[in-house]
């Protein structure tokens, strides 16, 4: 029993590692996408067609969604160049804003458990991502305590039960660019000079090591 009690204590305290340095972090630099799932942030691209592409942008926590966006309609014009093209055409562009919702505590025994100590919870084996809510309030009889519901375990009633809900959120911006040799055509409002967006957008974008500006 101690050595499964250690277990969550180190997961829950890696879980709390977790978050606080999820509110230190800088925002994504310009640079190759890194990471899974979630966790993914920087540039990739999909070819789809020989002059067409995908192309996405994901920023950390920290990343403003222009920021997002900005670094994405740099990558595309930069893509376009090296694909020796003159000119890109967004068929397409969509921005998500991608969350996860991480709650910590609980558990069982006398720190949040079961029976008088506290009610299961989806966060309280150490903690996990997942939808859940607690109550935090008064109890009944000698017990105190607060109730809450998970999707997983439900709720219960006790003390010590609490705990924490923190929600990460991330942007994700994603294009379909069509490249193209020559002048842009007139009247093509979706069609951008690559040359001229990486000249305008360029001094703004930060690449890895560089200082903030």
């Amino acid at each position: 029993m101690s050595v499964q009690w250690g277990r969550k204590a180190v997961i829950a305290a890696l879980a709390s590692t977790t978050l606080l340095l999820a509110g230190c972090e800088t925002e994504t630099t310009f640079r190759p996408a890194t990471g899974h799932g979630f966790n993914r942030d920087g540039y990739s691209e999909r070819q789809i067609e020989p002059s067409r592409f995908i192309v996405s942008f994901s920023g950390n926590s920290s990343t403003p969604r222009d920021t997002v966006e900005r670094y994405l309609f740099f990558r595309s014009a930069q893509l376009t160049l090296q694909q020796g093209y003159d000119y890109f055409v967004m068929a397409g562009r969509d921005t998500k804003l991608r969350q996860q919702t991480y709650s910590t505590g609980g558990g069982f025994g006398p720190y949040g458990g079961f029976g008088g100590y506290g009610g299961f919870g989806y966060g309280g084996l150490g903690g996990y991502w997942g939808p859940s809510w607690r109550y935090h309030g008064g109890g009944f009889g000698g017990y105190g305590g607060g109730f809450g519901w998970s999707p997983w375990y439900g709720g219960g009633f006790g003390a010590f039960n609490d705990f924490d809900i923190n929600t990460v959120d991330r942007f994700e911006a994603t294009a379909e660019i069509v490249m193209r040799k020559g002048p842009i055509p007139d009247g093509n409002i979706h069609a951008f000079d690559a040359r001229k967006v990486v000249e305008t957008v360029g001094p703004s974008v930060v690449l890895p090591g560089q200082p903030r500006r």
